[in-house]
């Protein structure tokens, strides 16, 4: 996957918004005004951070060298993930559970506002 399929795909969900607020190459995805996504523009291979269950972090980093735990972010719940040589499937799916958490933890009247939308 390249960086304009993952702004895509991300940009095809509810109440997706993207944004440049720390410097001028990592991109932010934020479901309503919570980040669910960063990505690097500028570093290659290229990288995404992605919100993760806890448990789910430490499966994933023992098993696939290309996630870490996230830079500069709370490494309990956010994971580096470089997207060389990991299948398109797993990548959809990072982004969806990343998606899934923050969008849980909006109050239940910006959810309803959203699925209404």
């Amino acid at each position: 996957m390249d960086a304009n399929e993952i702004l895509d795909y991300c940009l095809a969900k509810k109440a997706v918004t993207e944004n440049f607020p720390f410097d001028n190459e990592t991109l932010v995805m934020k479901v309503d005004t919570k980040m669910f996504l960063l990505m690097s523009l500028e570093r290659q291979p290229l990288s995404i951070n992605v919100k993760t269950d806890p448990e789910w972090s430490a499966e994933l980093r023992e098993q696939y060298p290309q996630i870490t735990g996230a830079y500069h972010m709370n490494k309990t719940h956010w994971n580096s993930v470089s997207i060389d040589g990991l299948r398109r499937e797993l990548i959809l799916k990072l982004i969806d559970h990343s998606y899934e958490l923050v969008f849980q933890s909006l109050t239940k009247k910006i959810q309803n506002t959203i699925y209404n939308s």
